[in-house]
């Protein structure tokens, strides 16, 4: 089992749970940070993505912005994971990825041997 996979289930009972699905889209995409922030950059949302990772201020991101970057198939994924409605699921993501994606990042570059450091940080943000 993964750092990440332990982290969500002992945060919040695993990937049933917000948290625990946005932490595991980030574990499980391809490329991982660098690959999601990959994806929002190729959908002309670098700059919101650079602002999770750098040290500033998050900017936020609707639900249909989190849609047109993940698509309809990974989002349906979540929303039947977390028993809610698309529109819901794609709220609850734009809400923590960023945090997330924060969190993980914490001196302001993607560096995925890191991700100890960001776990622990996470901890204190949703423990």
């Amino acid at each position: 089992m993964s750092l990440l996979d332990n982290l969500a289930g002992g945060l919040m009972g695993g990937g049933d749970s917000p948290i625990g699905a946005v932490l595991e889209l980030v574990q499980k995409y391809p490329g991982g940070i660098s690959g999601l922030v990959s994806a929002f950059q190729e959908k002309g949302l670098g700059e919101v993505a650079a602002s999770w990772v750098g040290t500033g201020a998050n900017l936020p991101i609707s639900a249909g912005q989190i849609a047109s970057v993940l698509g309809d198939g990974p989002l349906a994924n979540i929303a039947q994971q977390l028993g809610m409605s698309q529109g819901e699921a794609g709220g609850q993501l734009a809400s923590l990825l960023p945090q997330v994606v924060d969190k993980l990042t914490p001196g302001g570059s993607i560096d995925e041997g890191a991700l100890g450091q960001g776990m622990d940080l996470l901890k204190g943000l949703f423990g």
